[in-house]
């Protein structure tokens, strides 16, 4: 017999993943706009987290009512809290995609401190982890949200190797300062998107399993 509950639990699913795409084409943008140094596209990335603040209010509003209407008791009210941590990690990796954004426009007037390659890579992590983290909480696969937990150290690695990078360019020519430092940013951002993700990985799993692997890991998602 179908609960009652299950259309509210579907209207929000299908909100979570319409902002979750939503982020997701607001990373694509802002990482395409300081690979090919589109102002325009950067530019774009900044309007559009107007709509992403928004969604994270409309998505305390969906979970206000599917508690209030529903009433839901142990796994389906452990999923509408779960849902209540995601929408603000969404908005958060909102937030770095902007920072990058911002580090795009900088930099689209500066001439190419080095041609970027590790940099699109590491975006390429974070952008398929947040995919799969809201495709495993949607879908409740845990076994999923794991393999995105175990990326977050490929991604740390990466960070780990552009920075040193970027301080051997900026100690070895100051002119390069300025640019060394707004791509750290961008790196910075996309190591903290891959965390947020992580975040979200980790309360798939404790919706699955009720399990709480949040410190488990040394240098866990957080933020």
């Amino acid at each position: 017999m179908e609960s009652p509950f299950v259309h509210e639990l579907d209207a929000l699913k299908t909100f979570l993943l319409t902002m979750a795409g939503e982020v997701e084409h607001q990373l694509e943008l802002t990482v395409r706009s300081l690979v090919e140094r589109d102002a325009t596209l950067a530019e774009q990335v900044i309007a559009g987290d107007a709509l992403i603040d928004r969604r994270e209010i409309e998505a305390d509003r969906h979970i206000v009512e599917a508690i209030v209407r529903g009433r839901p008791l142990a796994r389906d009210l452990r999923f509408v809290m779960t849902a209540g941590k995601i929408a603000p990690d969404l908005e958060r990796i909102g937030d770095h995609a902007v920072n990058i954004a911002r580090r795009s426009l900088q930099l689209s007037g500066l001439p190419p401190l080095k041609r970027l390659v590790t940099t699109p890579r590491m975006a390429a992590v974070v952008v398929g982890m947040v995919h799969d983290a809201i495709a495993a909480f949607v879908g409740g696969d845990a076994e999923k949200a794991r393999a995105v937990i175990a990326r977050d150290d490929q991604v740390d690695a990466m960070n780990e190797e552009l920075v040193r990078e970027l301080l051997t360019y900026m100690m070895e020519d100051p002119r390069t300062i300025a640019r060394g430092l707004a791509l750290a940013e961008v790196v910075r951002s996309l190591e903290r998107i891959g965390d947020q993700a992580t975040n979200i990985a980790e309360q798939v799993i404790y919706l699955v399993e009720g399990e709480d692997v949040r410190h488990k890991r040394v240098g866990g998602g957080d933020d």
